[in-house]
């Protein structure tokens, strides 16, 4: 039997986490045959920790055979501790009449703390996954902390936009998911991202030829996958939970298979024109479990361009919102 992955997560009782974490124990994120202990941080107070004790009790109760063992903690250093993958869900919501720099200085704080406790404690090959929002520019924070390990092994989450974008355009095109291929997610986790349907397919032709709706794609598609988010939110009266548990299992998945291609944000080192040192979602292929290379061959039209200058420019406005806590 291998030896077990450990794999650290932030806010595990909430509602991301909850839907996380029994596709972690049931092998989805790391394979039917790959054992796995989790290692639960949760807040410091009675409330969260007796949450977390519940969703340890349903934990036990599903019998997961590669579930081999549960850590409940609220110390960073403990949840941490050797970790093989730090999976940092947890962040402070927005609330009302917030605004966004107020939201982006508040978690600032929060990942200062947990980048500097997984650059202590965690493994040697330790890898980190940041989903707390704004997350590109928390992965940033985060990975400013950093001595030990490189800012390659940080990075944010973009691939449940990419998933919302290849489902609208298997809808639109009226066939499966799976005839959606090489959609990636440009730029910020935010309604400025760029889905570049300019290059993607369906049943391996152009997807654009095959809406035939220019209009549709530039007008509808790019606002509904953007705003997808809000949308779920008046729907339901609370945020996306298991399918950015979901793109999370995709995100790491891939990232631990070799010759996959999908979307991550990264540090960015000026490809596709995103300033230097920003994490900005581009397409990556997994060259070895745990690395990966940047595909820099996409040219962009003009109208491509310009929705790739926008996000960097809201990257660009976080970090400057942000630079005292990235020294």
């Amino acid at each position: 039997m291998k030896k077990p992955v450990r794999i650290a997560v932030t806010g595990p009782a909430g509602n991301i986490g909850y839907a996380l974490l029994f596709r972690i124990a049931s092998g989805a994120m790391l394979g039917p045959d790959q054992p796995v202990i989790l290692q639960l941080l949760e807040l410091p107070n009675e409330k969260a920790q007796a949450a977390l004790r519940g969703v340890a009790m349903e934990l036990d109760d599903c019998a997961f055979p590669l579930l081999h063992g549960t850590v409940l903690t609220d110390d960073a250093k403990v949840a941490f501790r050797d970790a093989d993958w730090c999976l940092l869900v947890g962040a402070k919501p927005r609330g009302p009449g917030m605004e966004r720099a107020d939201l982006l200085k508040d978690n600032g704080k929060i990942f200062i703390a947990q980048g500097r406790a997984i650059d202590e404690v965690a493994s040697d090959a330790c890898r980190v996954a940041v989903v707390g929002n704004p997350c590109n520019t928390n992965c940033m924070i985060a990975a400013a902390q950093a001595k030990r390990l490189g800012p390659e092994r940080f990075t944010a989450m973009v691939r449940l936009d990419e998933n919302r974008g290849r489902t609208q355009l298997a809808q639109k095109a009226g066939v499966l998911v799976s005839e959606v291929q090489s959609l990636y997610i440009y730029g910020n986790h935010s309604p400025t991202m760029f889905a570049d349907f300019t290059h993607a397919t369906i049943g391996g032709k152009p997807a654009a030829d095959v809406i035939g709706d220019r209009t549709w794609l530039e007008t509808d598609f790019l606002p509904k996958v953007g705003k997808r988010g809000a949308e779920i939110i008046a729907a339901r009266g609370s945020s996306s939970a298991a399918s950015a548990a979901g793109a999370l299992v995709d995100h790491v998945r891939d990232l631990s298979t070799p010759g996959a291609v999908h979307s991550v944000a990264v540090r960015s080192d000026g490809t596709y024109g995103f300033a230097d040192g920003v994490w900005a979602g581009v397409p990556v292929r997994t060259t070895t479990a745990g690395s990966y290379e940047v595909l820099r061959g996409y040219e962009m039209s003009d109208f491509a361009r310009g929705k790739l200058q926008a996000t960097n420019d809201e990257l660009t406005s976080e970090r400057d919102t942000v630079k005292e806590l990235l020294a």
